[in-house]
This record gives C-alpha cells, sequence and structure tokens, in this order.
C-alpha cells in the first residue's frame, strides 16, 4: 500500500520523486515509466527499452523514437570544455545540441552519443563506439570515432542462419517479437548452458 501511494504521488502528482525513485524504480519497465513522467526527455516513443545504467545529460534536448534499446551507454548533449574557454577569460561560447534518436535503433553497452547527432532508423550502434556525425539509416557503425562498418539488414540476415544452427531456435521463435518470455527463460538457459558447457567442461 505505501508502495502505490509512493508511486501514485511521484508519478501522477511529481511528489516524492527521489524516494520513489531510490526505493522503487529496479526494472527497464519502472525505468522507463519514470524517465516519460519525470525524465525531461523531448520525445519518448513506444517500446523503448532503456538500462538503468544509461546516462543521458542533457535530456531536455533528446528526442527518442520508438523500438529502442539503450544498453548501458551515454548520450551527451553539451561539450562541458566550453567553460574552460570562459575560464581563462576568452569570450564565452557554447557547444549545445540535439539527439535524436529514430525507430528502431540498438545502441551498445559503453557507446557515447554526442551532440548534434541523428542516428537511424534501423541502426545499431556498436558497443564501445563514440558518435559524433549523424548515422546513416540502415547502418551499423562502431569504432572511436563511429564509423559505417555494416549493414543493418545484411547483419538481420547473418543472425537468422546463425539461430537456425542453434539447438534452441525453436524457442526463440516460439518467444516471438517481444524477445523475452519469462516461461521459456529457464528452459532456454538451461540449454545454452549445455551447448556452451558440455558435460565433463
Amino acid at each position: 500500500m505505501l508502495r502505490r501511494l509512493l508511486r501514485q504521488l511521484a508519478l501522477r502528482h511529481g511528489r516524492c520523486v527521489r524516494l520513489y525513485r531510490r526505493l522503487y524504480v529496479r526494472t527497464v519497465k519502472q525505468h522507463v515509466e519514470f524517465l516519460r513522467a519525470h525524465g525531461g526527455l523531448r520525445h519518448i516513443g513506444e517500446r523503448v527499452h532503456i538500462n538503468l545504467g544509461a546516462s543521458i545529460t542533457d535530456p531536455a534536448y533528446v528526442w527518442l523514437g520508438s523500438n529502442i534499446v539503450l544498453s548501458d551507454c551515454s548520450l551527451i548533449g553539451h561539450d562541458a570544455s566550453a567553460a574552460v574557454f570562459s575560464q581563462l577569460g576568452l569570450e564565452p561560447v557554447d557547444a549545445v545540441g540535439r539527439i535524436v534518436i529514430h525507430d528502431h535503433v540498438f545502441i551498445g553497452h559503453g557507446a557515447v552519443v554526442l551532440r548534434n547527432v541523428s542516428i537511424g532508423p534501423r541502426a545499431i550502434v556498436a558497443a564501445g563506439a563514440v558518435v559524433t556525425q549523424d548515422v546513416p539509416e540502415g547502418s551499423i557503425v562502431g569504432g572511436v570515432p563511429a564509423r559505417v562498418i555494416g549493414r543493418f539488414d545484411d547483419y538481420h540476415a547473418r543472425l537468422k542462419a546463425e539461430t537456425e544452427a542453434l539447438p534452441w531456435a525453436a524457442l526463440i521463435r516460439q518467444r516471438g517479437a517481444s524477445g523475452f518470455d519469462a516461461a521459456l527463460e529457464p528452459e532456454l538457459i538451461r540449454q545454452r548452458i549445455a551447448h556452451f558447457f558440455p558435460a565433463g567442461r
């Protein structure tokens, strides 16, 4: 009952927000719900997955489309080095920009997306990439600075072929578009472990 009251106060009325987040935001679904209500992002589309470890430094300048997965990455809408110039007595400058992530985008672990960047649609940012320029539709980028290293459709075709060869391919098909089914997960993990670590290893 206390949890329900605190949730209502935080999400509907904007009160006790810090306490609610600290005590009860534990899942990705709760995190995205919290960000929708109080994250300050310009827009969040449907079916958005934002890991709890993702960092969005300037949410007011971030626009997220639908069907997006942000792993533990960073979206940085400003360049704070601009402050150094003022401290030196030079003319003040500003280094802030928007970040737009279109529909059907995955951003990998440790990736950094900098200001004035647009990504996608149907794009993948590899783990550890530093994105300093727009990412073309249907591409995969990686590296520092990020550059195009592949095509979205080619990668899907390769993964589809790899998946068909796996012992648990039927479970993946059964899981469907959601990408996760709590009822299937124990059997999926069991089959993966048996495959990766055969008996005696």
